[in-house]
């Protein structure tokens, strides 16, 4: 099993200096590249201060160039927000500028939020329609000559340009949850990734069994990879892993607040929580997120892990996004690469 770092610029204060949080990222990202992660993962929000990154290409193209070997990836791009030849050129580019180290994952959108500003009137089921009319037309405009009419998209005979580096183009993931997007995923030759959220171990033993029916109906098609996204603090003591556990049910308040879409926000910052309101929240607690994330001492950590490998999963991301401080983010992310990636033989890929 390989790892890799997921990570934005999240600001969650306006006493928070934008560049230094953007300088934190970057410093995150240097040190999975030296410490022998695989990739580092970025997304696509507007509008939010709770993570912050409008174009991950961007991110990625200066990401590479602070680092050697990391793969870098979007997780995700938003299929609704792009056409399909902006895209299909903006992450070409991508791949050439970072000598063929992109990776594209690209999913629906989760929040209504930016469904609302961005294409007031679509609902999840049309962002998902859209994703599958994306993703086949964006492989085909890499090879070049490429005409589409679809329920919405139309254009005359393109070609990417630029056509990226890699062979066939930069790989592709879908984030899956139901079966159909892990059936849309393997059908169209693109690897998976999923996230259980707070959901615990059931979840993810169920992601995965979703992920194997689908490559046991399209059998015919090689098996993809598949990617488990989840957070995880790397604790220094059992008292340490109380507090990660504390800092990451207030993260999910947060999280679920902006998902509801009730909240008043300005300047891109929702309305501060109450600590009433946090702790009365029905099904987020300190006790669930140590139940459910991954959360504990190296030997705790290394534990959960070796399940997750044995289920079969290629590749499994630190989710480090938390409302922790840098310092905390850093010392559980060099925990995790000093004392739990050498556990694993295949840790150290590049």
């Amino acid at each position: 099993m390989k790892f890799s770092l997921f990570a934005h610029m999240e600001r969650i204060s306006p006493d928070q200096d934008q560049k230094q949080l953007y300088d934190e990222f970057i410093e995150l990202c240097k040190i999975a590249d030296e410490g022998g992660m695989h990739a580092i993962w970025t997304g696509e929000h507007h509008g939010m201060n709770f993570t912050i990154a409008p174009n991950p290409f961007l991110n990625l193209v200066d990401v590479a160039n602070h680092t050697k070997n990391v793969r870098v990836g979007t997780g995700t791009v938003v299929a609704p927000f792009w056409h399909p030849i902006r895209l299909a050129g903006e992450a070409a580019m991508t791949d050439l500028i970072t000598n063929g180290r992109l990776d594209v994952g690209i999913a629906r959108g989760a929040y209504s939020f930016e469904y609302e500003r961005l294409m007031p009137g679509m609902d999840a089921w049309e962002a998902g329609q859209r994703m599958r009319e994306l993703v086949p037309a964006v492989k085909q405009l890499w090879k070049g000559d490429y005409a589409h009419s679809g329920e919405f998209f139309q254009f005359p005979s393109t070609t990417s340009a630029p056509q990226p580096m890699q062979k066939d183009g930069p790989p592709i993931w879908i984030a899956a949850r139901d079966p159909n997007s892990h059936e849309f995923a393997v059908s169209n030759g693109c690897n998976v990734q999923v996230t259980p959220l707070w959901n615990g171990e059931a979840e993810v033993e169920s992601l995965m069994q979703k992920f194997n029916d689908a490559c046991e109906k399209f059998s015919e098609h090689p098996r993809p990879k598949i990617m488990l996204l989840q957070h995880i603090y790397v604790a220094d003591s059992d008292k340490d892993a109380k507090l990660g556990a504390e800092e990451l049910n207030r993260f999910y308040c947060y999280f679920g607040a902006w998902f509801m879409n009730k909240r008043d926000i300005s300047q891109g910052l929702i309305d501060p929580l109450s600590e009433e309101e946090i702790a009365s929240h029905p099904f987020y607690s300190p006790e669930a997120m140590e139940r459910d994330l991954v959360i504990g001492t190296p030997e705790t950590v290394i534990k959960r892990l070796k399940k997750y490998e044995e289920l079969g999963y290629d590749e499994y991301s630190f989710w480090i996004d938390s409302s922790m401080t840098f310092e905390r983010k850093k010392a559980s992310l060099e925990r995790f690469i000093n004392e739990v990636m050498p556990a694993f033989e295949q840790g150290h890929g590049g």
